[in-house]
């Protein structure tokens, strides 16, 4: 499991990749933190192209990084996923709080 970032203006791109378990998430969390904390962007995007797996502990991943950038007013929007993790968020009920899909530009 990779994280990697970029930023963009006011806007954070964080790309993860490899695989996404529960061995992997809580290192993902916290390097997202660090990136988080370092940059307190308005607007960021979790581009999961890269994963080649995600089990339910990417859940936490992302709503870990959603509390986050809530908690001093940032928005989170989920892009690139692939099927299995789109389903997977989508089945859990996380698309009713954060957007999957295509990053719109503001």
């Amino acid at each position: 499991m990779r994280v990697n970032w970029e930023l963009r203006g006011n806007r954070l791109f964080l790309y993860l990749s490899g695989e996404l378990d529960h061995h992997a998430a809580h290192q993902a969390l916290v390097e997202v933190s660090a990136a988080l904390d370092e940059h307190m962007p308005l607007h960021c995007v979790l581009d999961m192209s890269g994963l080649t797996f995600m089990d339910s502990s990417g859940i936490a991943v992302v709503l870990g990084t959603y509390r986050r950038l809530k908690s001093y007013g940032g928005e989170l929007v989920v892009a690139r996923a692939p099927n299995h993790a789109a389903k997977l968020l989508t089945m859990a009920g996380v698309d009713r709080i954060v957007p999957i899909g295509a990053v719109v530009q503001k």
